[in-house]
């Protein structure tokens, strides 16, 4: 699933390209998670502007006057992609969402169809403000402290890496973006929540912003489906300490990585450097 490094690496790939184009048609494919919201030739000739990024989600302004603050809310979904092309390919099975502009196509594929996007009158408004409204910090975010996960931490009494991929402590933290940065802090991610101490929350609240930070670097990570708006594979998985290494020896101490099921997701762990 993409996670925020791949969002946020698919939002700068097309940004700055779509950004004061006209709309001049509106491509519906197979139906996603929620209906579109808008009659698509409604979104014909409106002006797209800045898009920015709220967790998974991408927002896209589409104005039609300078007073005028609609847009789309998209999200990626499990397997989804954005890509950017002026000159598109025609479009396949899987092409579920094309936004035709004077600069180029922007299309959504997304072969399990769980991604969405919909139409609101702002961010602020409908089913932006509805599917925007439970997440947690961003984590670069100033406010995102050791204190405050230490705080969010204390209410639970789950598992700590459980409590990441909640999303409405901090966003971003994904299944292996939270494994990694687990590993970074030497945390067992079997923990539980309100067993974290403060100086340790402190190392963690470091962590995730590190390991977002250098996921962003290296264009997130490729499992399976994931490309940017130019078609470019992630390169973090390459680089990754825990996840995905399953009885391979651990880049610090030289034990085996070893792999459990939390929530129905893969936790990749080092027995030795992350302690309970």
């Amino acid at each position: 699933m993409p996670e925020l490094p791949e969002v946020e690496t698919t939002r700068q790939s097309f940004a700055e390209r779509i950004l004061g184009a006209r709309v001049t048609a509106v491509r519906l494919g197979k139906p996603l998670r929620w209906p579109l919201g808008v009659a698509p030739d409604q979104l014909v000739g409106r002006t797209v502007g800045e898009a920015t990024r709220r967790g998974k989600y991408l927002w896209l302004p589409l104005a039609q006057r300078s007073s005028d603050e609609g847009g789309l809310l998209m999200h990626l979904g499990m397997s989804g992609s954005l890509n950017f092309n002026s000159a598109p390919r025609v479009a396949g099975t899987h092409d579920h969402f094309d936004l035709v502009t004077t600069r180029g196509t922007l299309r959504l594929t997304d072969p399990r169809r769980f991604g969405a996007v919909v139409w609101s009158d702002s961010r602020e408004e409908g089913m932006a403000a509805k599917l925007l409204a439970g997440l947690g910090l961003e984590p670069f975010d100033p406010a995102f402290t050791g204190e405050h996960l230490h705080q969010a931490l204390k209410k639970r009494r789950v598992a700590v890496k459980l409590a990441l991929l909640s999303g409405d402590i901090v966003v971003g933290a994904g299944n292996i973006y939270a494994c990694e940065a687990l590993y970074a802090a030497g945390i067992d991610p079997r923990t539980r929540s309100d067993k974290v101490s403060r100086p340790r929350a402190d190392k963690l609240a470091i962590a995730v912003r590190n390991t977002l930070a250098r996921a962003l670097d290296l264009g997130g990570s490729t499992l399976r489906d994931f490309r940017d708006a130019h078609g470019m594979e992630g390169q973090f998985q390459a680089q990754a300490g825990v996840y995905g290494r399953e009885k391979e020896p651990c880049r610090g101490c030289g034990a085996e990585i070893r792999r459990i099921v939390q929530g129905q997701r893969s936790t990749f762990f080092c027995p030795t450097c992350q302690k309970r």
